[in-house]
């Protein structure tokens, strides 16, 4: 159960946060993982980090929003290592403003990097699995926000309700090949872009960070905790390693019980 040998899967924002321990995570399971991302510095070490530990892996340039990027990364990999089998498009950035005050390029900027840049990897790792008539797994990102809103996050949260949709079409078209496609909606998990709303939050209501964290974080979970990097990543490695159309189309909540479903 949940092996991953002789697969070859692309991860995408996956220098730090989730994607990268969602890429150590695979290539503990036997995959052969490429590290796509952005800040290519840090995906060279993250990619070094799972050879030293006795992995395979690779760093892909790419800015998610370039479909020019998107196709020449995902062409490098296959020819690298021939295939693509599982996507992960993990991606993202985090903007927070009112409405009434959110500078237009700055809402540009979050549907393209979490809905176009799902869209274009999708896309490039699609024709790759029906090149070869090959099954495989489109795993999108998304969050609690994909059936929720919050105060402060119009973009992100149309975007990550748009995620849905996409992943259900490529449920739809992929089927007969036995692509699946699933959104994982994690609730906040502490990464570098979790901590940077903190501060962002308690000045926007004019509460302590300790209250943001408590009363607009965590205030819904069972438990008071929060998400973990591997309660998301062991979720992704179920996902990629599901091998029937059974599990698709789904969106799969990863909130300590924030949203139930």
């Amino acid at each position: 159960m949940n092996r991953l040998d002789n697969k070859v899967c692309l991860v995408t924002g996956a220098a730090s946060g989730i994607g990268k321990r969602i890429a150590e995570v695979y290539a503990d399971a036997g995959a052969r993982v490429a590290i796509a991302d952005l800040a290519i510095d840090k995906a060279e070490a993250t990619a070094r980090g799972i050879r030293d530990a006795g992995g395979q892996a690779m760093a892909v340039a790419m800015d998610v929003t370039s479909e020019a990027q998107v196709d020449d990364g995902v062409a490098k990999v296959v020819e690298a290592w021939g295939q693509v089998d599982v996507l992960v498009s993990n991606a993202g950035i985090q903007i927070v403003n009112r409405l009434t005050e959110f500078a237009f390029d700055d809402w540009k900027k979050m549907l393209a990097i979490h809905l176009d840049g799902a869209f274009l990897t999708a896309r490039a790792c699609m024709r790759d699995m029906e090149k070869r008539g090959a099954a495989g797994a489109i795993i999108l990102m998304g969050s609690v926000h994909s059936h929720l809103a919050s105060p402060l996050k119009a973009p992100y949260v149309t975007a990550k309700h748009g995620l849905l949709g996409l992943a259900r079409t490529i449920a739809k078209e992929g089927g007969k090949l036995g692509i699946r496609s699933n959104v994982i909606c994690p609730g906040f998990v502490r990464t570098p872009l979790v901590d940077k709303q903190i501060p962002e939050q308690a000045k926007e209501f004019a509460i302590s960070e300790e209250d943001v964290v408590k009363t607009i974080m965590l205030k819904d979970t069972v438990d008071g905790e929060f998400t973990t990097v591997d309660d998301v990543a062991n979720v992704a490695l179920t996902l990629a390693a599901f091998e029937t159309n059974a599990l698709t189309g789904q969106s799969i909540v990863v909130s300590h019980g924030w949203f139930m479903q």
